[in-house]
């Protein structure tokens, strides 16, 4: 094959990945039509036989081209959770006009480069506006610039699959006058990041911020002696590796590149599948319609007294509600007290949930509501 040939070949391809974005997008546009449709008959915004249906039908007929299934769901999965996400991001738009203005002005830690911008740009892809970025240096300025007005809305993490709560974030929550509007989950590449031609022997030390350190534990603990020092952001450790020889960073690639650093080694993290999960705030809180999965995040204090635990979470139950979290933190002054904060897959619109709420008040010792939201952890429909 020459390569004049080999260049037709992919000239030819890219023509198809045009014509399948134009695709896309068209797909995208239709469905903003369907969702009318739901909004005017109240119909949930997922229909989960509908997805199974359709995968089912598009498996058989991607077969009969040559196509494995595997492939085909991997594709259509995401094609119609974009779709999902994309009609539930409206509805709330809708349903919050004064709310959900044109420009997004967003606090989150550290600044280019950094997981939490990242989660940023995710989250507000799918809600149309100007997006003005606002790094900060911690958690907490991040949510004074919301109670202050000076930013729309807080990008916070709150767990990760490898290293657990972020049980800053959690004590922040106990005192922070801000509500939750909002998740999301971002899938977390952890990747060596040094200036160009270093080798991994001739690193001295590594930078990073203390999340990812412990998310690498034990890709650290391999390298023996080698110093590390925490940052207060990846975006600040990245800095630290770009003026720095013989240093790095630990940080995602994309990342790395935009500092002008090469991935040294990939695939740090202890777990295989690193996710971080990062709640949305506010000053004020959003009305979620009841036509989407939705999350309602609260703290609670129980009484000082045997099974009052016990009692607070039995109202769940006898309420028929989901509880999906459960953690507990100590009171700051308060030595032996803890609070709970709680994530439940309810919506308080729910006359269920506001009579639980009610009741949760006759075995606690006080209870606050942080927020109620749109989940956006959609479980695929198996069809494998």
């Amino acid at each position: 094959m020459t390569q004049n040939t080999l260049d037709a070949l992919r000239h030819d391809i890219n023509e198809i990945d045009s014509e399948l974005l134009i695709l896309l997008a068209k797909r995208r546009r239709i469905s903003h039509g369907v969702l009318e449709y739901k909004i005017a008959n109240n119909k949930p915004i997922r229909d989960e036989a509908r997805e199974q249906a359709l995968l089912e039908k598009l498996i058989r007929y991607g077969k009969s081209l040559g196509l494995d299934a595997f492939y085909i769901n991997s594709v259509f999965q995401t094609i119609l959770e974009d779709s999902v996400l994309n009609q539930q991001a409206m509805l709330q738009k809708n349903l919050n006009p004064d709310a959900v203005g044109d420009t997004h002005r967003v606090a989150y830690l550290g600044g280019q480069g950094s997981y939490s911008q990242l989660a940023c740009h995710k989250y507000f892809s799918r809600r149309p506006g100007k997006l003005v970025e606002m790094g900060c240096q911690s958690f907490e300025q991040i949510t004074e610039q919301v109670e202050k007005g000076q930013a729309d809305f807080g990008i916070l993490p709150i767990e990760n699959t490898s290293s657990g709560s972020i049980n800053e974030v959690f004590d922040l929550l106990q005192h922070a006058q801000v509500s939750i509007v909002g998740e999301v989950t971002h899938t977390v590449e952890h990747c060596l990041l040094a200036l160009p031609d270093t080798e991994l022997q001739a690193i001295d030390k590594i930078y990073a911020h203390p999340q990812p350190f412990a998310q690498c534990s034990r890709f650290i603990q391999g390298l023996g002696d080698i110093q590390h020092e925490t940052c207060d952001s990846t975006s600040s450790a990245l800095k630290q590796a770009a003026e720095h020889p013989n240093s790095a960073a630990i940080g995602s690639a994309q990342a790395g590149k935009n500092m002008g650093l090469e991935v040294v080694k990939s695939g740090l993290a202890n777990q295989t599948e690193n996710h971080s999960r990062f709640i949305v705030v506010a000053r004020k809180a959003l009305q979620v319609s009841t036509q989407i999965p939705t999350k309602t995040s609260l703290i609670m204090a129980t009484k000082q007294q045997v099974g009052s635990l016990a009692d607070a979470l039995m109202v769940f139950k006898q309420h028929n509600i989901n509880m999906v979290k459960l953690e507990s933190r100590p009171v700051p002054g308060n030595p032996w007290e803890e609070v709970f904060y709680v994530d439940l897959l309810a919506n308080i619109a729910d006359s269920q949930v506001q009579v639980a709420l009610e009741e949760l008040k006759d075995h606690t010792q006080f209870v606050r509501l942080l927020g109620c939201y749109q989940s956006e952890s959609l479980q695929a429909v198996d069809v494998l």
